[in-house]
């Protein structure tokens, strides 16, 4: 069971996008994933059509221990892909578990729980919130490794070096098994001079480290979670359709090596 945390600081490059399209095209592959939505905006579970309604036990509930995984998870309408869902109540969290002793470890120990290992889980994905809190250092700490979106836009690249940092000291300290899964490209315009530089600056930058699929700058992907649909579902025929899938046979191939 593989665990990779999403994750970028900077916000509005696509991490949930990303969580939710790529759980998807893994569940198309044969894989059953959870997906744990760990940003407090809930835009994850929203986008894999969870109501409000559904949400009666959260992720927070899951971390302070006043609910098991089997009360939190819900099946979603995509088959094989499963929610750990949240609310804004986690947006509270840095202040209410201040105090619990290895704070940094309740995912971890939730997501590595015998229960879990138990349901069958090919992949869990963690779609973190855009800062370097501690709900993204509790991802961190759970994850074998971290996917990055990158937006293909300027400054991208000086964002990326804060997240690097954070995951070489949670290596020297929390988990020192947890690596890079790769670097994706998102919002990507093949037309746009400033797309092209970005992604050669990355290339040169990170090397093999780049997922070689790139996600499209696509209008599906944006208008999807408002019908609370992945694009896969939404519009399979699209191009931000194609370019996850792509992306999920990389990312299997990857893992397969």
């Amino acid at each position: 069971m593989k665990i990779v945390a999403i994750a970028n600081q900077k916000g509005g490059v696509a991490k949930t996008t990303t969580a939710i399209n790529l759980s998807a095209a893994l569940a198309e592959q044969g894989k059953k994933v959870l997906l744990i939505d760990m940003d407090p905006q809930g835009n994850a579970s929203t986008g894999l059509g969870v109501s409000l309604d559904q949400r009666a036990a959260t992720v927070y509930d899951l971390l302070i221990g006043e609910a098991t995984l089997a009360e939190v998870i819900v099946p979603t309408s995509t088959d094989g892909v499963h929610v750990l869902p949240s609310t804004t109540e986690l947006s509270s969290s840095d202040v209410q578990l201040f105090n619990i002793n290895k704070r940094s470890f309740l995912l971890r120990d939730a997501v590595r729980h015998p229960d879990l290992a138990g349901m069958g889980y090919d992949f869990i994905l963690i779609d973190c919130p855009p800062s370097l809190s501690l709900l993204t250092v509790n991802a961190l700490v759970a994850a074998h490794s971290v996917l990055v979106p990158l937006q293909s836009e300027f400054f991208a690249l000086e964002g990326l070096s804060q997240l690097m940092l954070t995951i070489r000291e949670i290596r020297q300290t929390a988990n020192p098994d947890l690596r890079v899964e790769g670097v994706l490209l998102t919002m990507h315009d093949q037309r746009n001079n400033l797309s092209q530089q970005v992604e050669r600056d990355a290339r040169d930058t990170l090397g093999a480290l780049v997922f070689e699929t790139v996600i499209p700058r696509n209008v599906r992907l944006s208008e999807a979670p408002s019908f609370a649909l992945p694009a896969l579902t939404y519009d399979s025929d699209s191009k931000g359709s194609h370019a996850y899938r792509a992306l999920a046979k990389e990312f299997l191939a990857n893992n397969a090596a």
